[in-house]
């Protein structure tokens, strides 16, 4: 929790009327931030104890702003090294500036996430943090602050970080497959005499996934009627449904490697035709 000081450190000689000082874990960790812009509370210092860090190891902190996290989390952890990025010059600098007055050698980058620098980026870390933006534009109301502003409402789509690493897709699916998994076999041992389980799994045969499953299902649609359908989903474009194709097993290849493919050209024709699916693969028909 924050606690304003009220000392001659916060006075006007000190620090200018838009800066505040602030004391973290019981005042271990003193943290100048503006009054009314986006000021830090209680989920950066949980987010710090969340950090299984060791002493010696490295932590790089995305969007560090001015620094609360990777701040208690050096109080708790000492002999840690440590990096900040943020995209805004002045929480940057002001990360800094708490940096040097917590006595913690802090390297702080002001970078765009989806243009970090080439050395950065070739750099390897023990430990990746960040409390990043939760709001997407335009769904929730924007602070008058523009800093606030651009702390709480994403700016970076995660397909665009994606499309803009090579390695991110591949990062990302090494952490999320076997989660996904682990649900997955879950879920079939919990259903041992169910006459039919259904997984949904979006790039089946891509991943070889087809060998776990007695059989195997492909719904598609014309590329016209899918492209159109795609692109009516909001943020879509035309560019990032070409990127999703082109991870993706030619539709051609998906019919003839599947057991069963079910064409969705209407809600009605598609329902009936997974309800005689059902049937075939059951000997019940489903209620309608």
């Amino acid at each position: 929790m924050t606690v304003p000081d009220s000392g001659p450190e916060s006075g006007p000689d000190s620090a200018p009327d838009d800066l505040t000082q602030n004391a973290f874990l019981g005042g271990l960790v003193r943290l100048w931030q503006p009054r009314r812009g986006y000021r830090a509370g209680a989920d950066p210092v949980l987010l710090a104890a969340a950090v299984p860090a060791r002493g010696g190891q490295s932590v790089l902190d995305l969007g560090c702003g001015a620094g609360a996290a990777v701040l208690c989390l050096a109080a708790r952890v000492p002999g840690l090294r440590l990096t900040g990025v943020d995209l805004q010059p002045f929480y940057a600098d002001l990360a800094r500036r708490n940096a040097a007055e917590n006595g913690t050698d802090l390297e702080v980058i002001q970078a765009d996430l989806c243009r970090l620098p080439a050395d950065l980026r070739q750099r390897r870390f023990d430990h990746v943090i960040a409390n990043p933006p939760y709001f997407r534009p335009g769904a929730h109301t924007g602070a008058a602050d523009a800093g606030r502003r651009a702390a709480l409402g994403e700016a970076t789509a995660l397909r665009d970080w994606i499309a803009r690493d090579p390695t991110a897709l591949q990062q990302i699916e090494a952490i999320v497959h076997p989660l996904v998994a682990a649900s997955r076999a879950g879920f079939i041992a919990a259903h041992p005499d169910a006459p039919l389980l259904v997984v949904d799994v979006p790039l089946l045969f891509e991943t070889g996934g087809d060998r776990y499953v007695d059989a195997s299902l492909v719904v598609t649609a014309p590329p016209e009627v899918q492209r159109a359908r795609v692109l009516a989903r909001a943020g879509m474009t035309d560019e990032h449904f070409r990127t999703i194709l082109s991870k993706q097993m030619p539709d051609a290849e998906k019919r003839a490697r599947a057991t069963h493919v079910i064409e969705t050209l209407t809600l009605d024709q598609t329902r009936a035709a997974v309800f005689d699916l059902i049937e075939q693969l059951t000997g019940t028909r489903p209620d309608a």
